[in-house]
C-alpha cells in the first residue's frame, strides 16, 4: 500500500458511521451482508448508508458482489491488511516490540 491508498483508507475511516460499517463488514467475514441488512443492523437510512458503502468502496476497503438481486458488501481483508502494514511498516525502528 502507498501513502495515497493509506491516506484514503484512513480518511474514509475517520467518520463514525463507516467505521462502523467497516467494522460490523469484518466481524461478518467473507459471506458478507446486503445493503439492507446493514442498515438494520446499525440503524442507518438507506440513503446516508448508500454515501457510506460508496466511500468505503472507493477508498478500496470493502467489495461489492451481486446475489440475486442484493448486493452484498464483504471488507476487503486485504486491503485492511495491507493498511495495517503500511502503518506498521518501520514499527519500534526495527526494535520488537
Amino acid at each position: 500500500m502507498d501513502t495515497k491508498q493509506a491516506l484514503s483508507a484512513l480518511a474514509s475511516l475517520a467518520q463514525e458511521h463507516r467505521l462502523a460499517v467497516f467494522r460490523l463488514l469484518v466481524q461478518t467475514g467473507p459471506d458478507g451482508l446486503a445493503a439492507s441488512k446493514i442498515g438494520e443492523q446499525l440503524a442507518l437510512a438507506p440513503s446516508s448508508l448508500s454515501f457510506h458503502l460508496k466511500e468505503l468502496s472507493h477508498a478500496g476497503l470493502i467489495t461489492a458482489r451481486q446475489q440475486g438481486r442484493f448486493l452484498i458488501y464483504s471488507a476487503d481483508i486485504g486491503a485492511m491488511n495491507g493498511l495495517i502494514g503500511f502503518l506498521t511498516e518501520n514499527c519500534c525502528g526495527g526494535q520488537p516490540c
